[in-house]
């Protein structure tokens, strides 16, 4: 298992992020999308915290992080770059139903900033981590914006053409694409572990700490800022989601584009990105659960439609 998954560790994650991506887009109709010209205020707001407030967090840690003493590891740091660049993704839209938020408006963010991460996420990166990089790397912008487009976009519309085309059997497609790419997470969680990549000693507990403080920051500002806004709780629930819960399959697929673990003098930086990434997305799901019991505590209303 190991030495096939160090060899096709690109497939693997292309796999898991095609599927993702074919069953979110066979849940979205074009609909979906009216919710930019509805609410263009809370739209705004969501994809402003997307583009720009989340990066500023991220180059915040790699920045303070790094003029302590601890310092900060090049992995970590292009870890926590490569969170911070991708956008949100379907488990966001899930989680502000579950929490009662405004899921139209999750949706609306969730797709905008999808389309808008073919240009945003190479910009965001390489602003983030061009001094964390080996002198012989080079940046694979190309390649970067490549994966974007046909494993994340052109997925995304093939899954919206079939339920346009074929609404009764989009709903089963989208609920086994979905299971296929969850399958694809626990085949890559379970070849880099064979493969002794994920390493919590290696990794530190001072990083975990790092990961488990920047997301935590993430949470506050994503609660605080549409709070000191004006919007409603709904609106607030969904942009919340949002910057909490982030396109992780993306993360994993564009870490195994910039360090494949088949080429062995990647694999002291690429180790550290993958363990960054994988235990945000652990993180994320804990965080995004307490938000969602939180919510449904604290409101009695129905979901938003």
């Amino acid at each position: 298992m190991a030495n096939l998954y160090i060899e096709y560790e690109y497939w693997f994650a292309a796999f898991q992020l095609v599927f993702a991506m074919l069953g979110m887009g066979a849940t979205l109709t074009t609909s979906d999308f009216k919710g930019v010209l509805r609410e263009p205020r809370a739209v705004t707001i969501g994809t402003l915290m997307q583009l720009l407030l989340v990066p500023i967090i991220a180059l915040l840690f790699i920045k303070v992080v790094g003029l302590t003493a601890i310092g900060i590891s090049a992995g970590v740091a292009i870890g926590l770059a490569l969170i911070a660049a991708i956008p949100g993704g379907t488990i966001s839209n899930i989680f502000t139903f579950m929490a009662r938020g405004n899921t139209p408006l999750s949706i609306s963010i969730t797709g905008l900033t999808t389309l808008i991460c073919l240009i945003s996420t190479p910009l965001i990166l390489s602003f983030l981590v061009a001094q964390h990089l080996p002198d012989h790397f080079s940046m694979p912008t190309q390649k970067v914006v490549t994966d974007i487009g046909l494993t994340l976009l052109l997925p995304l519309a093939i899954g919206m053409l079939i339920l346009h085309n074929t609404a009764k059997h989009a709903r089963w497609i989208s609920k086994w694409s979905i299971r296929a790419s969850l399958f694809g997470i626990v085949l890559i969680v379970a070849g880099s572990a064979s493969a002794g990549r994920l390493d919590i000693a290696a990794f530190g507990g001072l990083n975990v700490l790092l990961v488990a403080a920047f997301i935590l920051t993430m949470t506050l500002l994503g609660w605080l800022t549409p709070r000191l806004l004006g919007l409603s709780s709904p609106d607030r629930t969904a942009i919340e989601m949002e910057v909490i819960v982030r396109n992780v399959n993306l993360a994993i697929l564009i870490k195994a584009s910039m360090f494949p673990a088949a080429i062995a003098s990647n694999n002291a930086i690429g180790d550290m990105v993958m363990f960054t990434v994988l235990l945000y997305g652990g993180l994320q799901v804990i965080l995004a659960v307490l938000v969602v019991s939180l919510r449904r505590r604290t409101t009695g209303q129905p979901a938003a439609a």
